[in-house]
């Protein structure tokens, strides 16, 4: 089987992955091959990563964007050799082959040279979204003209990539895509790519002014006058999976703020149609376990990591932030403190309000007053240390950075590095992942496979893969303010664990055994999401 899969991001390429997204597409297709299919990855390579990488210019596909013809480049890349797992997985006797391709085109790059998403200030999704529906239209040309031959499945990865079953099903030149049964994977369904129908320059009918839509399956539900790409993903294609079982049964129920639910994000009832239709498949996500765990450090090799991390990122700016100014300091206070450390919490992904909002929430101070979850968890860790790496929301940086300065006990890396990510994973004694929802997640799998036992939020993939009291430690709560109460709780619990040796040696050898393997997962893809049509 060949399978072409369509995406944002992929991480076999340098610059290639910004966050989970990027990991699937750099092991799913290697793990395929692995059962001798052939997998075609296409994404754009924002005016980067034909550079970046070794490259063949395979020509241009003309396409009609915007109602004016545009040459985008289509080259063959080659990993560069840092993607981790890139090239690297052992195969076996009969295998077949992973081509990498990027489309290349100035508006790939309209925030600059290799950055993959943008932060839009003026509209939500406004330049992200016209850059890939011209990418969506660019893949659907080169489909068409069979420039990439032998194509049986088409797998379409969340919403930048969502305009191409749009295309394949209401553009009458592409439909001769209707032949290639198609699969869509939601890998985020909070984030839905949504847009005006009209009336804007990043709009469906500026985008492609003949196109007459089928408003019924990918008009947004709030907004009569807007598409959204996610539910036109949904709702068009043949298949649609979720990154983990329990993520695919809280996308059927509505989202509920009160008691810190995110479910459908509004598209619960399309979700309810594709499930009862049983076209809709929970399949978690895997981990490469072939890579060399990290080297184990000493707090000191860990605090030169770090340093060297700061430098770096101070080395690419004409100013300092605040946030690595303090950090600094921390880490210099942190080199000549003498008492031993009784507890390392370690922390490390994007700082959105996915990820981080329970650090943010209101709760009891223990002294009548209130406070917020982190500011409590660092007062409760007291001869504990907590090392967070991430950046993301701008208000949210400023947030950690100012908790950095209240607590000495607290040090946030704002920016990221793989190597002290990887270091960091394997240097905690507890590993904190508190998500309000969680799709699949890949930390919490990198954590355990480094023997690093994980406090999760037991939503989502969390749920599927972290199990209580076996291989880390897990809490929940009918409300937001329950939910910080109860990781609070389950962080104190955990440091108690470290008291008990035999109880924490246990939990550790139970998060180092715990294996999610990709062979596992693209079985299931091949029998459920690939199986042919009925």
């Amino acid at each position: 089987m060949h399978i072409a899969m369509i995406a944002a991001e992929n991480g076999a390429l340098q610059g290639g992955k910004v966050g989970g997204i990027g990991d699937v597409i750099r092991d799913v297709p290697l793990a395929l091959a692995a059962l001798g299919h052939t997998v075609s990855v296409i994404t754009p390579g924002y005016q980067a990563l034909s550079r970046r990488n070794p490259s063949r210019l395979l020509g241009t596909v003309d396409v009609s964007f915007c109602g004016r013809p545009e040459p985008v480049e289509v080259h063959r890349v080659e990993p560069a050799g840092t993607g981790k797992g890139a090239g690297k997985r052992p195969r076996a006797a009969k295998t077949g082959e992973v081509a990498h391709y990027v489309l290349e085109h100035p508006l790939f790059g309209a925030c600059g040279e290799g950055a993959i998403y943008c932060n839009d200030h003026y509209g939500p999704f406004a330049t992200d979204a016209h850059k890939f529906a011209l990418f969506c239209v660019a893949v659907a040309q080169l489909l068409v003209d069979q420039r990439i031959a032998g194509i049986d499945r088409l797998h379409l990865h969340d919403w930048h990539a969502a305009m191409l079953a749009i295309l394949r099903h209401c553009q009458p030149r592409y439909r001769a895509l209707q032949a290639l049964p198609t699969v869509y994977s939601i890998h985020n369904l909070s984030l839905q790519g949504v847009r005006p129908l009209a009336g804007d320059g990043s709009s469906l009918h500026s985008w492609f002014p003949d196109l007459v839509p089928d408003l019924a399956r990918l008009q947004d539900p709030r907004h009569w006058d807007c598409v959204n790409l996610m539910r036109a993903g949904i709702t068009l294609s043949d298949r649609v999976h979720a990154v983990s079982p329990n993520y695919a049964r809280e996308i059927l129920e509505p989202t509920d703020p009160a008691r810190g639910f995110i479910g459908g994000e509004g598209l619960e009832r399309d979700l309810q149609a594709v499930h009862d239709a049983g076209r809709l498949f929970g399949i978690l996500n895997g981990c490469d376990y072939c890579q060399a765990p990290a080297p184990h450090r000493t707090r000191l090799q860990l605090l030169d990591l770090i340093e060297a991390a700061l430098l770096d990122w101070v080395g690419q700016r004409q100013s300092v932030p605040a946030a690595h100014f303090h950090a600094e300091r921390r880490v210099a206070q942190w080199r000549r403190r003498r008492r031993p450390v009784a507890c390392t919490l370690t922390s490390v992904g994007r700082l959105t309000s996915q990820k981080v909002q329970l650090f943010l929430q209101s709760v009891d101070d223990g002294q009548g007053g209130e406070c917020t979850a982190l500011d409590r968890l660092l007062r409760d860790l007291q001869d504990g240390v907590f090392i967070m790496i991430g950046s993301g929301d701008e208000a949210l940086e400023h947030f950690f950075t100012a908790a950095m300065v209240r607590h000495e006990n607290f040090l946030f890396l704002r920016g990221f590095s793989e190597d002290l990510a990887q270091a960091l994973y394997a240097a905690g004694d507890l590993f904190l992942m508190p998500s309000s929802f969680e799709p699949c997640g890949i930390s919490q799998m990198l954590a355990m496979r480094a023997g690093t036992p994980c406090i999760v939020h037991h939503v989502g993939g969390l749920r599927d893969t972290v199990v209580h009291g076996r291989n880390g430690l897990a809490f929940t709560g009918e409300t937001p303010r329950a939910q910080a109460e109860a990781m609070l709780d389950c962080v104190q619990q955990g440091v108690a664990m470290l008291a008990r040796p035999a109880a924490w040696a246990a939990l550790r050898k139970g998060a180092l055994n715990t294996r999610f393997t990709w062979d596992d997962v693209v079985r299931r893809y091949v029998s459920d999401l690939y199986a042919p049509l009925v």
